[in-house]
């Protein structure tokens, strides 16, 4: 069992904290919202997939600490470290200009004259921007590069400064 296809990554677990069950959790910008109590996740880690259900959530040095029905100690709850949370999609709300990295990847990059410089293969998250990874190098998410984002034509237009993407 894996997570359905319209589920999004809300979190990753990074590990146990404290004594009592308590999960440390990485949430995803737009996963944040799906952590709440009483929400129904679905938690994923290597091979194993299973339905979890939040009993409690708080925010602790820019995680989230989060319980999760049925763990009650540090043994049990270190069974969930490395472990992913999935969010049914229609539960995730986004704004304008907001897009899930499910929707990026696999879109094709071409810059504003033409050059195809590849396809989308993931987004990585860093404190000064979201990347667009290519095969060919990464593309900070930030408008002066941006131009534009068509999710119906599975395209992303950039301007990229001279030397981004030279290999």
């Amino acid at each position: 069992m894996t997570a359905l296809r319209h589920d999004v990554v809300a979190g990753r677990i990074a590990g146990i904290f404290g004594l009592r069950g308590e999960l440390k959790c990485d949430p995803t910008s737009a996963g944040r919202i799906s952590f709440f109590e009483g929400a129904q996740l679905h938690c994923e880690l290597g091979e194993r997939a299973w339905p979890v259900r939040i009993t409690s959530v708080r925010s602790h040095q820019k995680r989230l600490l989060i319980r999760i029905d049925g763990v009650e100690d540090a043994d049990a709850a270190a069974a969930y470290a490395g472990a992913v949370l999935y969010s049914p999609r229609q539960e995730i709300s986004l704004g304008a200009n907001e897009y899930l990295d499910d929707d990026l990847a696999g879109c094709s990059v071409v810059g504003i004259n033409g050059t195809n410089y590849g396809v989308v293969e993931r987004v990585e998250h860093y404190p000064s921007s979201d990347m667009l990874v290519l095969g060919g190098g990464m593309v900070p998410m930030v408008r002066a590069i941006v131009v534009e984002i068509d999710l119906d034509r599975r395209r992303i237009v950039i301007d990229p400064p001279e030397g981004l993407l030279d290999s």
